[in-house]
């Protein structure tokens, strides 16, 4: 039995392979805090939300985590746990914002949507599982302030390629 393909297919999937491959370049980079991020890969979901829909976007995003955690070695380590459980909250209220907001966010405002709601699960699993002390409350307005910013950068950079997109 031959499964046939659409030209969409192929699109989602190069997209989902550009989301790995952006999330393994990340990995290799120095964070000034452990843990912090850009984020990129986050471009390539909230394109496929805007493009296919939050059933796709949800995919793609759940396949970045686990082919990355596998390609790195992390799968089911603390560092898969933190990731899997931030794309689990960012794709969670990006289902809610679209519920709610009838698509009046656009790419940016998903983004930081998207951005806030990955910093907080992952902060709330990283201090349910891993470091229950108090003093890591002081980290979150800092790990907030820069989700907000690279939810924001990774919105603009959504919206520039929906736009090529648009014009090819």
């Amino acid at each position: 039995m031959e499964l046939s393909t659409t030209r969409e297919d192929h699109l989602i999937a190069w997209l989902t392979a550009l989301a790995v491959a952006i999330h393994l370049i990340e990995a290799a980079l120095p964070s000034p805090l452990p843990g912090v991020k850009p984020g990129l890969a986050n471009v390539i979901t909230i394109v496929v939300l805007m493009r296919f829909g939050w059933r796709t976007a949800a995919w793609v995003s759940l396949l970045r985590v686990l082919v990355s955690g596998l390609l790195l070695g992390t799968f089911l380590s603390p560092t898969f746990a933190l990731s899997l459980g931030g794309a689990l909250c960012s794709v969670a209220i990006l289902w809610l914002a679209l519920q709610l907001g009838r698509g009046g966010f656009g790419p940016v405002g998903y983004s930081v949507l998207a951005a806030l709601a990955h910093m907080t699960g992952q902060f709330g699993i990283a201090y349910t599982l891993f470091i229950p002390h108090p003093g890591l409350l002081h980290l979150l307005p800092v790990l907030l302030t820069l989700a907000l910013l690279f939810g924001t950068t990774s919105g603009i950079l959504a919206r520039s390629m929906l736009k090529g997109f648009d014009n090819a």
